[in-house]
């Protein structure tokens, strides 16, 4: 009997570490632990003009009609929740830094973006989704996905933040054609959150914005062109020799 007993509490000692562990790793992350509590109205709230909430529910509408076309498709479907789920926490943009750092050795570009996706996700998550308590889309038959659902604010999309200041930073001081790679894979990702029903489409283009201006204030913060033209002037000593 003592044994059992023993056996019993053990068992949920062991599960209260690995949730413990899970809260703390999605705190780490830059998620939302399910200690905070926040209030459903935003503080905010009263400086929207009731005509432009009025126009902003209109374009989720809009957007919605249009995502509807598309969902169920297994082509689309496959995109749009694979580059969600790979996305989530910034996954996928540390790694196309490391990448890049492996490949080009532009050691400083990735260390630019691991601290840029550090502080958008801190100035996201505990300051913006703190104001702006927006509710989430009611998710139904897409919840058999299992994607991650967030606890924080909809409004703006964490994805799109991330992977428009990603773009930007990617693609400082690169041709045209590469920018638009980069914010091509950013849109996806962005438009994804729309297609699973984790945000509205308001939340997806202010988070798009906001990433926007995120990297160039890194770029400012941060440059790289001193270090890049001076990294490219032996180089080109050396095939004039």
């Amino acid at each position: 009997m003592k044994a059992r007993q023993r056996a019993v509490a053990l068992g949920r000692r062991v599960e209260h570490e690995r949730s413990a562990l899970a809260e703390a790793t999605i705190e780490a992350l830059g998620g939302t632990s399910q200690g905070v509590h926040r209030g459903p109205v935003s503080p905010l709230r009263w400086l929207l003009p009731p005509a432009l909430g009025r126009q902003i529910s209109a374009f989720d509408r809009s957007a919605e009609v249009v995502f509807d076309r598309v969902r169920g498709q297994w082509a689309v479907d496959r995109l749009f929740y694979s580059a969600s789920a790979l996305a989530d926490f910034s996954l996928l943009w540390h790694l196309v830094g490391a990448s890049r750092a492996l490949r080009t050795r532009h050691e400083a570009e990735s260390l630019r973006m691991v601290a840029a996706l550090g502080v958008e996700s801190l100035l996201v998550n505990v300051g913006v989704k703190s104001l702006f308590r927006r509710r989430r889309p009611v998710r139904q038959e897409h919840e058999r996905h299992h994607l991650r659902q967030p606890r924080s604010s909809s409004f703006p999309s964490g994805h799109a933040t991330s992977g428009f200041m990603a773009a930007t930073l990617l693609g400082e001081g690169r041709s045209g054609l590469h920018r638009l790679g980069w914010y091509g894979l950013a849109s996806v990702v962005a438009a994804s959150r729309v297609h699973v029903n984790i945000h509205h489409a308001s939340d997806v283009v202010g988070g798009a914005v906001m990433g926007v201006g995120l990297g160039r204030l890194a770029m400012r913060v941060w440059p790289l062109s001193t270090s890049r033209s001076k990294a490219s002037r032996p180089l080109r000593a050396h095939r004039r020799g």
